[in-house]
Parts: structure tokens; C-alpha cells; sequence
């Protein structure tokens, strides 16, 4: 049975086991599948002489306008982050638009709370005020700072350290639980190898600081989580330091790390791990490239992705933090794959 919008806004966001979850997706899915083959000609063209509606690899959005509807209809636009090549090229109309902004707001709001807690982005203010387009990363910051309040911007425009303003946003709230925000080679390099430079720390026990994006250059640059996660430590106190992952191509679903480091893969959305050459799925603790499901794509036939990524899933309904449904590591990208997270295109 397909779900209305509405229905799909009151399932519990990690509340479904496997089999119900599963039930509920290959409904979902299937409803996608018909939905796209009959209003995008491109993806209808795409999917002929499969025996099965087959998942859009990634750089074909980058390649072509894949949308189900008509240009009256264009809401947003969205583009990847991406400064060398095409980017990636979103459509949405409102209803979708409206869909993934609160999907999006229940997830986070089941990692922040439904108070707006006073916010530090970890960026320049001017990011979002470019008027060329949207890019990924000035979408990021815009859609995260409606969970915030008080928004200070740690960096100047010139992407340097305005330590003036952080340091009035650590006394004014620093008995306040606060929430952090920033896109996560940009939190490193920018904000705290600098404060690491100026022999600056700071003691906070109840803030939250959510990154993503990125890895890869974290990984050229020989950092890996548990580095990051004891270096934010350092610097900043025992704040709660919470990774994610996602695309621009699946706007609204959301992958967050738990307490225990793994992330999750929310009601509206799956994740399999596929074999790089044969694409046949691969059991628990197999790396191979992920592939994503979500039910929110209405608009573009976004629904089932290939990703250029590489993961690993670690089990389903049962990491010990609670949380049903799988929960899995992104190990990188693939070897040939541009560099393209968010903060990768600042060097």
C-alpha cells in the first residue's frame, strides 16, 4: 500500500524491525519505480531491456536533467559541490521539497531535541550568501541552521578563524547546551588546527557537534575519526561529536553515527552493499560499494542510487545503541571517483 506523505511523517524513525521495514519499502519503491518510468522519458530510456528496474549510478545526474516533472513545476534547483566537471543537477517541485525538509527536521530533532539550541557554524557567513546558485554545501549550512538559534560564524570570509566571535559565543553560552555545525574537513583544517595553533581550548559537557562530508581528504591527510573525535576533545571538551552521511542526489534522508560510531539508516531509506564488479549484494562485514534506497525522491527518479562510495555494514536491528534497522561505515570512495564531498572543494 503506498503511504501518503503524511503516513510516512508519523512512522518511528528507527522504530521499524526487518521484516517491516522491508515490507514497507518494497511497497514504497515499486510505487517509485512506476511513478518515474511514466513521467521521466529519460529514465523509462534508461531502464529498457532490463529485466528489472535497475538503481541510476551516481554521475548520470551530473550527465543529464533526470526529472518527473514538468519546468512549471521546478521549485529548487540543487547542485552538487563539485568545482571541477559537471555537478550534479536536482529537481524538486514544493511537495517534495516540503517532504524532505520534514523528514528531515523529525531526524534530526531525534539527535538535538525539539528545543533550537544556540549554534556555532563552523563556516563563513558568506557561503550561503552567494547569489550564483545553490550549492550543496550553502544548502547544508541553510537547512541546518533552522535547528539552531543565535547563528555565529566561526570563520571570516577568507575562511580564517574569527576567534573574536567564537570566543563571545563559548562565554555567552557557556552554561547552554549548543549545537555545532560544519562540514567536516573544514572543522578540522579551519577551525580546530587553528584553535590547536593558538593554543586555544575550551571546556563544554553539553554540546553537540554534527559534521559530514569530506572524508576523503581526511583520509589524504592521514586523519581518521577516532584522531578527529580525540582532537575535538582536546580543544573544545567532552561534547558529543556525531558524523553523518548523504547526498545531494537524496536530499533529506539523512545517515547519522551513534554513540557507539556507527551510522543508521532511518525508516525512509536503505542501504545494501554491493560487489564493485558483479553489483550482486554482499553480506554483513563485506566491503563493497553502497547502494541507496529512499522513498523521498518524488520528483526525480533519485530513488535507488549506486553511490561512488565504498561501505561496510556492520548488522541490522541490533547495534547496541537500540536503534533498529542497518547500521554500516562509509570506508571511502571508489579509486577512480572525483574528489566531491561538500568540504572537499575547499582547499
Amino acid at each position: 500500500m503506498h503511504l501518503s506523505n503524511e503516513q510516512l511523517l508519523e512512522l518511528p524513525i528507527y522504530g521499524l524491525n526487518k521484516a517491516q521495514k522491508q515490507a514497507f519499502l518494497a511497497s514504497q519503491l515499486s510505487f517509485l519505480d512506476n511513478y518515474h518510468l511514466q513521467h521521466c522519458a529519460l529514465y523509462q530510456r534508461l531502464q529498457q531491456g532490463c529485466e528489472q528496474v535497475s538503481p541510476l549510478t551516481v554521475p548520470l545526474f551530473k550527465e543529464f536533467l533526470l526529472t518527473s516533472i514538468t519546468a512549471e513545476d521546478q521549485h529548487r534547483l540543487l547542485t552538487s559541490s563539485g568545482t571541477q566537471g559537471p555537478t550534479s543537477k536536482i529537481t524538486l517541485d514544493s511537495e517534495t521539497a516540503q517532504l524532505q525538509s520534514r523528514i528531515l527536521t523529525k531526524a534530526l530533532q531525534h539527535w538535538l531535541g525539539k528545543q533550537r539550541l544556540p549554534m556555532l557554524v563552523i563556516d563563513a557567513k558568506a557561503t550561503i550568501q552567494k547569489k550564483a546558485g545553490m550549492s550543496a554545501r550553502a544548502a547544508g549550512i541553510q537547512g541546518m541552521l533552522f535547528f539552531g538559534r543565535d547563528p555565529h560564524f566561526a570563520l571570516n570570509d577568507d575562511m580564517t578563524l574569527n576567534i573574536e566571535v567564537i570566543e563571545q559565543f563559548f562565554e555567552k553560552y557557556k552554561d547552554t547546551p549548543v549545537f555545532m555545525f560544519g562540514f567536516t574537513f573544514i572543522v578540522w583544517q579551519q577551525f580546530i588546527q587553528q584553535l590547536v595553533q593558538m593554543g586555544k581550548r575550551y571546556s563544554f559537557s553539553k554540546g553537540m557537534l554534527l559534521h559530514g562530508g569530506g572524508w576523503k581528504k581526511m583520509q589524504q591527510s592521514a586523519v581518521s575519526n577516532d584522531v578527529f573525535k580525540q582532537q575535538i576533545a582536546q580543544s573544545l571538551g567532552a561534547i558529543s561529536v556525531h558524523d553523518y552521511y548523504g547526498m545531494v542526489e537524496q536530499t533529506g534522508t539523512i545517515y547519522i553515527e551513534c554513540e557507539h560510531g556507527h551510522l543508521h539508516a532511518p525508516v525512509w531509506s536503505d542501504i545494501t552493499v554491493v560487489d564493485a564488479a558483479t553489483a550482486e549484494p554482499l553480506g554483513n562485514n563485506q566491503a563493497g560499494v553502497i547502494l541507496l534506497n529512499s522513498v523521498l525522491p518524488k520528483s526525480y527518479p533519485g530513488h535507488r542510487l549506486l553511490t561512488e562510495d565504498l561501505g561496510v555494514i556492520h548488522g541490522e536491528d541490533d547495534c547496541a545503541c537500540g536503534r533498529l534497522g542497518k547500521y554500516f561505515s562509509v570506508l571511502g570512495r571508489l579509486a577512480k571517483s572525483q574528489v566531491r564531498g561538500c568540504s572537499d572543494t575547499f582547499s
